[in-house]
């Protein structure tokens, strides 16, 4: 199995593993005193968009910078 294309910068692969890491766990904190049906809902959404964006993160391939065409090793042009 091919492994998908880095298309995210070192920099922002960093930010989205803390910042994903931190989400996830703020989610599963908060989720532990949730009493409603929907801040349950919510928080479960938080922990997974924080895993998700840990394992983009990890992964450093985003498939939606794909779909949209986004390759961050591209040369940049210098206008």
């Amino acid at each position: 199995m091919k492994r998908p294309d880095v298309n995210i910068s070192p920099v922002e692969r960093t930010g989205r593993v803390v910042i994903g890491g931190a989400a996830a766990a703020f989610g599963l904190v908060l989720l532990s005193s949730a009493g409603t049906a929907p801040a349950i809902v919510l928080l479960i959404l938080l922990v997974l968009a924080g895993l998700d964006l840990v394992v983009t993160g990890a992964l450093g391939h985003c498939p939606l910078y794909a779909r949209l065409g986004r390759a961050s090793r591209q040369p940049r042009s210098g206008h």
